[in-house]
């Protein structure tokens, strides 16, 4: 059994699998997931994970360079939006239109569901590598 880290099977060996700018989708419960993507939900009720706590399980197994956020965070979640940036700082990143971030996940490798019910609670990270 393993002790520390991400203990979802699908979840910890779809980080494993991941290769240099590779996308992930982590997304709020509504978040639409392209047909053909890959989904690990891990929504169990309302706010269970939520956004953050899913973030940051992903953020201690993947290495991170750049990553992807609706402009709508700006006004309608500013706190999750300034959450992600810390925990992330320094890594580039872009914000587009939220139905532009919804056709542009169509290219993730996978997406993670949370329970999140905050609006716009969405990222897509792009991987890097650790050397």
């Amino acid at each position: 059994m393993k002790k520390t880290g991400i203990l979802n099977a699908d979840l910890s060996y779809l980080i494993a699998a991941l290769g240099h700018k590779d996308l992930v989708m982590i997304g709020d419960a509504g978040m639409p997931i392209p047909e053909g993507v890959t989904i690990v939900d891990l929504a169990l009720t309302q706010g269970v994970p939520s956004f953050k706590q899913v973030l940051d399980a992903v953020l201690s197994e993947m290495e991170v360079e750049y990553y992807f956020l609706a402009d709508e965070m700006d006004d309608k979640n500013p706190s999750l939006k300034a959450y992600v940036g810390e925990q992330l700082p320094e890594i580039e990143h872009e914000s587009m239109p939220h139905d532009d971030l919804k056709r542009f996940s169509s290219r993730v490798k996978f997406a993670i569901r949370t329970g999140e019910f905050s609006p716009y609670a969405n990222v897509i990270l792009r991987a890097g590598v650790v050397f």
